[in-house]
């Protein structure tokens, strides 16, 4: 699929970001594993780029059991400070540790909602929005929603969700379909 067009974001020649776009991005996820998945990744690509994270993520699904939320839940902080030491995920104490704490609000909202995802997607309604934005540079950075999933999730005690990094997600996981109308996975386009 090397002849379609896709977002402008996606570098042209990049399979490791066209594999993301074309198979992952903007689809909607209910699975809650996944969706903890992409909340761990999306906070540890806070300052970085999304193609380190992408690059680490196999990395990051063999230290922290394929982001099952209960054995990330239990880890031990000898355990997260061997993690750290790990040269192929993003080592930074806080974000390593966000992880553990990340997956006890997790299983907290679990035990609340009945599922992490039936949390999240309240949050648009149970219903992705979708954009049909024209061009990458009318994409916002953050929303009303992210902004107060950001707030929820800290009040939850989640770390590393501020309001860009919760676009990012709701994005990533299909809350939110950014899709530019010229893109071939755009809806305008189906």
């Amino acid at each position: 699929m090397s002849n379609v067009h896709r977002c402008a974001w996606v570098p042209l020649g990049n399979t490791l970001y066209q594999k993301y776009h074309d198979e992952e991005w903007g689809i909607p996820v209910f699975d809650d594993k996944v969706l903890f998945e992409f909340l761990i990744l999306e906070g540890a690509q806070a300052g970085l780029s999304w193609e380190t994270i992408l690059k680490k993520r196999t990395e990051y699904k063999k230290v922290f059991h394929s982001f099952l939320i209960k054995k990330v839940a239990s880890l031990t902080d000898d355990e997260l400070l061997k993690i750290l030491d790990n040269p192929g995920i993003v080592r930074n104490r806080l974000k390593v540790f966000s992880t553990r704490k990340n997956a006890v609000a997790v299983l907290k909202i679990q035990a609340d909602f009945g599922s992490f995802s039936n949390y999240l997607w309240q949050f648009v309604n149970h219903t992705p929005i979708k954009h049909g934005f024209s061009e990458i540079s009318q994409i916002p950075t953050q929303s009303p929603e992210s902004l107060t999933l950001s707030k929820d999730l800290k009040k939850r005690g989640c770390t590393f969700v501020g309001p860009r990094i919760m676009y990012a997600f709701m994005q990533a996981v299909g809350m939110v379909d950014d899709h530019t109308n010229d893109c071939f996975k755009s809806s305008k386009l189906s």
